[in-house]
């Protein structure tokens, strides 16, 4: 009957109900933080038709790792400055050399 809970760490290390989002980064300029364009596409109101929506975020990136054309997974966190309340939580695919 012993039920095996899970560890603090892991607990701590992810929120259980945050919100993700995945995008590319478009700007590394700035110290500690990156700008994040998301797109997602939708079906339009009235006509249908599939159209394509974007949206930057700033999103907190402590060590300065992710670089311009990274794929990043940013996650909701609380406020750290007027324009940036998301984290970078891990790269998902590294921009390809050009």
């Amino acid at each position: 009957m012993s039920q095996q809970q899970p560890s603090a760490g892991a607990a701590a290390a992810r929120p259980k109900n945050t919100r993700t989002l995945v995008g590319r980064v478009v700007s590394d300029k700035r110290s500690k933080t990156v700008t994040v364009l998301v797109e997602r596409r939708t079906a339009h109101e009235l006509y249908g038709k599939v159209v394509a929506r974007s949206r930057k975020y700033h999103a907190h990136d402590e060590k300065g790792e992710y670089k311009l054309g990274d794929m990043v997974e940013i996650a909701e966190g609380r406020p750290i400055s007027k324009t940036k309340s998301w984290i970078v939580t891990r790269l998902v695919e590294k921009a390809k050399l050009v």
